[in-house]
């Protein structure tokens, strides 16, 4: 095992039935980094996740968390699942303060209510939050035991954009503090924006692992966007199109793997074009191209 891991995975497969869900899976995840594990559904995002929450055994390899079994580590690790069944006659003082006394060193309650922003509804019922509120009640259960390690699973489903905002500003904190994060999300822009480090899995494997830049950067094409009287076939004639639209009103749209020549050759023809705009491959562009291809039969 590396002793710098704080979550490894070695080695690991999972089976349900006929169903492989895990193929020999080797994960490392150090201390301090905000880590966006992603993949299509059924890609084996869950599975892995359990695993490392011991809720299930691999049925091969090891599956570490702070150096125990994931069983052993439960006090240290705090969980935002995607639905939280909170107790709807309490106050959000009052279920946090329920929570708090599970951890043995926990935050002090005031901490983790203004983590999670929620210090003006700390009297409100838990059953009377809304659905960003009640998201953020359970940002702040998982974070009231003072994790090493933290796991959140489609944390800003529901909350509005100021939410967000505190909430990733929290986020940010804990990294500070060295805390060890994990995060699933559909949101790519939050991951591509906050990650230190993107695994993307399908069908039960790693297809790429790395910096939002570096898997970026696997995907080499650029769209240019511009408005101009040229027709598709003269759009398709410029430098380096791989992939040309216009519509009615002469919005084109453009692919390609040399933007700036493409550009270029557009600048020197002279003819007038307006609301140009070059936009490089997003996390999301490179999300799609690596799982395209491969087709996840995974939990």
């Amino acid at each position: 095992m590396n002793a710098e891991a704080t979550i490894e995975l070695c080695g690991v497969s999972k089976r349900f039935g006929r169903v492989q869900a895990l193929h020999d899976l080797n994960l490392s995840i150090r201390a301090g980094e905000l880590t966006a594990l992603l993949g299509p559904n059924g890609a084996g995002k869950t599975t892995a996740i359990e695993l490392m929450l011991g809720l299930l055994q691999p049925t091969a390899g090891t599956v570490r968390v702070l150096g125990n079994r994931p069983q052993a580590a439960r006090t240290q690790v705090g969980v935002m699942p995607q639905e939280s069944a909170l107790p709807a006659a309490l106050t959000v003082h009052e279920v946090v303060t329920l929570f708090a006394h599970m951890y043995p060193a926990p935050l002090a309650v005031k901490e983790a209510l203004a983590l999670a922003d929620l210090l003006p509804l700390a009297g409100r019922r838990a059953g009377a939050l809304s659905g960003g509120q009640a998201r953020r009640l359970a940002f702040a259960l998982a974070v009231v035991g003072n994790p090493a390690v933290l796991y959140l699973d489609e944390p800003t489903t529901g909350m509005d954009a100021g939410s967000r905002q505190a909430f990733w500003r929290a986020v940010e904190r804990m990294k500070e503090d060295h805390k060890t994060i994990l995060l699933t999300t559909h949101y790519l822009e939050e991951a591509e924006r906050t990650a230190d480090r993107v695994v993307v899995m399908n069908a039960g494997q790693i297809l790429a692992d790395g910096t939002p830049e570096q898997l970026r950067a696997r995907v080499a094409t650029a769209r240019v966007r511009f408005t101009s009287d040229l027709t598709l076939a003269e759009l398709r004639q410029l430098p380096g199109v791989e992939s040309a639209e216009v519509d009615a009103q002469g919005h084109a749209a453009l692919t390609t793997r040399t933007p700036e020549a493409l550009v270029t050759a557009l600048v020197q023809s002279g003819l007038p074009f307006s609301e140009l705009e070059v936009t490089r491959a997003s996390l999301e562009d490179a999300f799609l191209s690596l799982t395209a291809s491969k087709s996840g039969v995974a939990a």
